[in-house]
């Protein structure tokens, strides 16, 4: 029942588009994407290869039954690559490059000062989280979160809880749903010429849904281990690492500015993001060298995510149902489990939305699942039991909670006010 109910909940999303073969009025690509992501949620020890089982199905169904928007067989998935090869790309990119980034942070010594700088008591865990969701209003939610969990580990003594997971990952997508340059989808609407002001709406859900969650979740984590203040003995920061990091830090951020502010019409054409990333970290690489060893598992946990994005850009989603707060709220749970990328770009066609409304639901949304957002993943990947939705929804209730006490505190404060895209 639940993947019946997840892939008619895309199905209404499609708008009753063509989508090749049917059941019982459900299209059989959305039936095959509903059974993976159950798949990865139920053998979540073995996520990497249902995700690929899932992506070869989806494909060769599309291959040989269905056509890959509207253009059969192998010259429609050579088009269809050619579409989406920038994001993948960037996706990759920043996911291998920030699981360095995050050994350089954490070798470079600064997460072990933390203890002595937070208050010892559940506030500690709080003043985190808003750490978190202050890095990733200007810088990449991945990286916020990785940085948050290099934090946490640090600060907590490598005991962290399940639910203070979900709340990193909610807390970077909470801060970049707000900014143009904390997230991909604000990013695409500043460049097809949303303001940055209206964006920046967001940011009050933003902050109620992290007074809801954080606090929560904070006590939670501090039952679990409390923080102890004081530092290890003769401990002395690298601060040559500390420089790599500002260099990566700097070159992301720097990149993401200027290629959206002066060179936006080349920024779907090439995944400057990533290759910005993987510059900066081997112009370092004599300074500081990377620890390599850790590329094969960042790798397995890019490749799962891009396998789950490629299958959802593959879903005949052709239109949205009429824009309205109504299908705004919804477009935030369907974010948990679908890639937040294509439904926001079909809402710039489409028009009529509120995009701070919008931004906040297609930004934070992701985070009620582990695999819902490219954030959760880079995170599962550093701690590998989140990798479970049971646990997640289980301890991390209050991330759904935050989601719907920020909408309605939008709605009710702010408004509802359509523009054109």
């Amino acid at each position: 029942m639940q993947t019946l109910a997840i892939a008619s909940a895309m199905t209404e999303i499609a708008g009753g588009a063509p989508a090749g073969l049917e059941i019982f009025g459900i299209p059989l690509a959305f039936i095959f994407f509903a059974l993976t992501l159950l798949g990865v949620a139920v053998f979540h020890h073995q996520t990497l290869r249902v995700a690929l089982i899932g992506l070869c199905v989806i494909v060769g169904y599309k291959f040989f039954f269905s056509s890959f928007e509207g253009v059969p067989g192998i010259e429609g998935l050579l088009l269809h690559v050619g579409r989406e090869w920038v994001t993948l790309g960037n996706l990759f990119g920043l996911l291998m490059g920030f699981a360095l980034l995050a050994n350089h942070f954490e070798q470079s010594r600064i997460p072990d000062f933390l203890p002595a700088l937070l208050p010892d008591d559940w506030h500690g865990g709080l003043v985190l989280l808003i750490a978190v969701f202050f890095l990733s209003t200007f810088l990449d939610n991945i990286a916020a979160a990785i940085i948050g969990g290099s934090m946490a580990s640090a600060v907590f003594r490598g005991k962290v809880h399940i639910g203070y997971l979900a709340a990193i990952v909610a807390a970077s997508n909470a801060g970049g749903a707000g900014s143009v340059v904390g997230d991909t989808t604000t990013s695409m609407m500043w460049i097809e010429g949303v303001s940055p002001l209206v964006v920046a709406r967001a940011f009050l859900p933003a902050l109620v849904a992290l007074t809801v969650f954080g606090i929560p979740a904070a006590i939670q984590q501090q039952k679990l281990s409390p923080i102890i203040k004081d530092p290890p003995e003769g401990l002395r920061l690298d601060w040559s690492r500390a420089g790599v990091v500002l260099v990566v830090v700097g070159a992301l951020i720097g990149t993401n500015v200027f290629v959206n502010a002066v060179f936006h019409e080349y920024s779907s054409k090439f995944p400057f993001l990533g290759a910005a990333v993987w510059a900066a970290l081997l112009l370092t690489a004599a300074w500081r060298r990377p620890d390599w060893s850790l590329l094969p598992n960042a790798a397995r946990g890019s490749v799962f995510l891009l396998s789950l994005v490629t299958c959802a850009s593959m879903m005949p989603v052709e239109s949205l149902p009429v824009a309205s707060w109504p299908t705004t709220a919804g477009l935030g749970f369907v974010s948990a489990v679908f890639d937040n990328i294509p439904l926001t770009k079909l809402a710039l066609e489409q028009g009529g939305y509120d995009w701070g409304a919008l931004a906040f639901a297609v930004g934070f949304g992701g985070s009620m699942i582990w695999f819902g957002s490219s954030a959760g993943v880079a995170l599962a990947t550093k701690f590998p039991e989140a990798k479970s939705v049971g646990s997640w929804l289980r301890y991390g209730w209050y991330v759904p909670l935050g989601y719907l006490a920020g909408l309605a505190a939008y709605l009710l404060i702010l408004g509802w006010h359509p523009t054109a895209g």
